[in-house]
This record gives C-alpha cells, sequence and structure tokens, in this order.
C-alpha cells in the first residue's frame, strides 16, 4: 500500500511539473477549446438561435467546450504513458519501489489536477461569452470535472497499455475523440437526436459529464429541458456525478489490471 501511495504522488507530481514547463502544451490546451468555441459560437450562433427560452447556443456550448478541454488533457495521460515507455522512462518507474498500479493512479491524478487548472482558465472567459459565474459555480463544478477527467484518464491508460508507439497511440485515439466528442452532446441536445444515436451515447461518459457541467452553469430548468433522459428518466446532477464515478472506477480498474500485465 506504501509503494501505491508513494508512486501516485511521485508519479502525479512529475505530470503537474511537465505541464508547467512545456509552454506550448499550456497555451494549446487553452488554445483548441477556445477555437472551437469562437469558430462554431460564431458560425451557428445566428443560424441556430436560441436552444432553450433564455439559452443561447453558445451558452449551451461552453459548458460542452469546458468537457471538450478535460477530454483532450484526460487522454494526454495515455500519451505520456507511451511516451514514458518509448524514451525508456517508464521502464525506469517500473524498478523503483513505487508499484505499478500507483503508477497507473499517478498518471490519472495528474491528469485530474491540469485538468482543473485549464478549467479554471477556460473560467475567465465565462463573462465575454455571457455565462455567468459564481463561487457555488465554481465549487460544484470542481468534484465534476475531478470524477470525470478521472474516468477518461482511465480510458486513455488503458488504451495506452496496449500501444509501443506515439503514432500508434495518437492515430487510435483520434479516431475515438472525435465521436466521444460529437456523441456527448456539446454542439447539440442529446434528447433531440434520433433514437439510435441516443442510444449510442447513452454509453459514453463524456456525455453525463457535459450534461453535469451544463446543469451546473445553466441551472436544473435548463437541465430538464436539455438533459440526458435515460429509460424515461432525466438525470440529475448527484446522478450523473455517481454514474461518472462507477465508469471511473471501472476504467481506472482495467487499466490498471491490462498495465500489470502488459509490461
Amino acid at each position: 500500500m506504501t509503494e501505491i501511495f508513494r508512486g501516485t504522488w511521485v508519479v502525479s507530481y512529475r505530470e503537474l511539473l511537465r505541464f508547467i514547463n512545456e509552454r506550448s502544451r499550456l497555451v494549446g490546451s487553452f488554445a483548441q477549446p477556445l477555437i472551437f468555441l469562437v469558430i462554431f459560437g460564431a458560425g451557428f450562433g445566428n443560424l441556430i438561435g436560441a436552444v432553450a427560452p433564455g439559452v443561447d447556443f453558445i451558452q449551451f456550448m461552453y459548458p460542452g467546450i469546458i468537457a471538450m478541454g478535460v477530454l483532450t488533457t484526460a487522454l494526454f495521460a495515455g500519451v505520456s504513458v507511451v511516451w514514458d515507455r518509448e524514451f525508456g522512462f517508464l521502464r525506469e518507474l517500473l524498478v523503483a519501489p513505487l508499484g505499478r498500479t500507483g503508477i497507473v493512479l499517478g498518471k490519472a491524478l495528474g491528469a485530474c489536477v491540469v485538468a482543473l487548472l485549464q478549467v479554471s482558465l477556460m473560467l475567465l472567459i465565462a463573462p465575454i461569452v455571457g455565462v455567468k459565474v459564481e463561487v457555488s459555480t465554481v465549487v460544484r463544478l470542481i468534484p465534476i470535472v475531478f470524477v470525470l477527467s478521472t474516468a477518461l484518464s482511465g480510458l486513455g491508460l488503458l488504451v495506452a497499455s496496449f500501444m509501443r508507439s506515439q503514432q500508434g497511440f495518437q492515430l487510435l485515439i483520434q479516431l475515438l475523440i472525435f465521436p466521444l466528442i460529437f456523441l456527448a452532446g456539446v454542439f447539440f441536445p442529446i434528447n433531440q437526436a434520433p433514437d439510435w444515436l441516443q442510444v449510442v451515447s447513452k454509453f459514453n461518459p463524456l456525455t453525463y459529464g457535459v450534461d453535469a457541467i451544463r446543469q451546473v452553469f445553466l441551472g436544473s430548468d435548463a437541465g430538464a429541458q436539455l438533459g440526458v433522459t435515460v429509460l424515461g428518466h432525466t438525470m440529475t446532477l448527484p446522478e450523473e456525478v455517481a454514474l461518472m464515478s462507477v465508469f471511473a472506477v471501472v476504467l481506472l480498474s482495467i487499466a490498471a489490471w491490462a498495465f500489470n500485465r502488459q509490461e
């Protein structure tokens, strides 16, 4: 148990230092969601108009853009594993008294902290796009981002445990990332999509993260109109956080198991 805790702390601290020292990654993690927000907001805002009473397209899309940023940041935990494997650093970690499960947890925890930093930057532009941010909003947002990034980093680590090159990993992630984004309701309400698309989206952990963040920003009334329904029941915020927690535990457990077997 001590080795697991030590591994979690050492690896997560290293991931945070890497993020801070890599200025291009720091700028890119903020610029990419901002570009999506500006381009899609300007391109479709006037065309679509109000998505719900009192909610325009940019206000609707802003929580989804935050979740999309969390997705890309969390999946970077997998890139880090493949990078460490290619350059031999992972072998040094494996022979150190850290514990392999601790390495996986450390990668996930590092991704969570980085995701929280990125979200804090995104909150700075909220007033510009007409999204109201209060202290209570930030307090409610933190656990959602943490749980969502944990689940998504588990997915990235699971994929990375089977990959041996960055090129192969990035190609596979590109095949996953856009379906995950478009099936999560970032750009359109899930409950207004075709029935088959609604069914597929319910198996996407990002779907519940997008809706949970949207409820935090837009309120429960908008959540009732635009929210995700499962078996005719509109998911509440606590239910979505609980479901994302299940996704996080399952994906991280499988990732740790696969990592221990592959290395």
